[in-house]
């Protein structure tokens, strides 16, 4: 467990590195942490930099360097990512030090629900069976590999290569299946006919503590808009308290993301904006990283 001294102050940053495996590493620098995980360089935002504050003139140049200091000697990271502290989703100068060079900007909410805070949809589908997946080794063989088709499955705002999507979604689901085989938290599924049915719906929380941070809340395409995912995310949440003591649930979706109004609908509430951006190499054009500004 790192020292309160390189804790981030933003709920949204400090309940990103708590779902991380417990081989990352932080290390603070001066004006910013270094989060490194070194057993899955795909992960962008296992492998980035947090700036104390927003980007300034001139730190494009600046901020670019130090990542590939920091990242020189870790094979595999082809990417750069920056995220910086802050609530409010103060953007700084991103826009003209990194989204003009082909950074994306990301623009994101964090919300939250206490215990008991979360409330059925009117709309939920009472047809589906929530379930939590056995962790463990060799467990649901057949159930987790649905759940990594649907977390791989392409997506027209993620553009990227196919192959590489899959492989760092089947790193992160074995990182994910460590955590909760060590109790800390569970993976869930929405459960549609037969025996044990077919995944329609999946979520993860990783609790640490009385805190829950959620996990790639996902509706298989053809099941879209049918209340699979208002059902799964409160079945979660109620099995979380049970089970793993959650008091406090923090669930982050891109600005622009049309479930928002479900997920306030749901009983979370906007909590933290924060903005961040990232560069990634299978998707820029001529497949490269460009070169430090400058």
């Amino acid at each position: 467990m790192p020292t309160q001294e390189v804790w981030p102050r933003s709920l949204v940053w400090a309940t990103d590195l708590q779902v991380l495996p417990p081989t990352r590493v932080l290390e603070r620098r001066d004006g910013y942490l270094v989060v490194r995980s070194p057993e899955n360089p795909l992960h962008h935002w296992g492998n980035f930099l947090l700036f104390d504050g927003p980007p300034e003139a001139g730190d494009g140049e600046r901020w670019e360097h130090l990542f590939d200091a920091e990242f020189s000697d870790t094979p595999g990271v082809d990417h750069r990512s920056f995220g910086w502290e802050g609530t409010e989703g103060a953007e700084g100068e991103a826009r003209a030090e990194f989204a003009a060079r082909g950074y994306e900007l990301e623009r994101l909410v964090g919300l939250q629900a206490a215990k008991g805070g979360a409330r059925a949809h009117p709309r939920e589908n009472r047809e589906v069976t929530i379930a939590p997946l056995d962790p463990r080794p060799g467990a649901d063989p057949e159930l987790w590999e649905q759940v990594l088709e649907i977390w791989s499955a392409p997506r027209e705002d993620e553009p990227g290569d196919e192959h590489a999507r899959r492989s760092f979604s089947r790193r992160r689901i074995g990182e994910l299946r460590g955590l909760f085989s060590a109790g800390m938290g569970s993976w869930y599924v929405a459960l549609e006919g037969g025996d044990p049915g077919e995944v329609v719906g999946s979520c993860g929380i990783v609790a640490r503590g009385p805190l829950g941070r959620f996990q790639s809340v996902d509706t298989r395409a053809d099941r879209r808009r049918r209340g699979v995912c208002s059902r799964l995310v409160v079945e979660a949440c109620r099995h979380s308290e049970r089970h793993h003591g959650v008091e406090r649930f923090v669930l982050v979706a891109d600005a622009g993301y049309h479930a928002l109004g479900l997920y306030e609908s749901l009983g979370f509430e906007p909590l933290e904006r924060v903005a961040c951006v990232k560069f990634d190499p299978t998707v820029a054009r001529g497949g490269e990283k460009p070169p430090a500004a400058g």
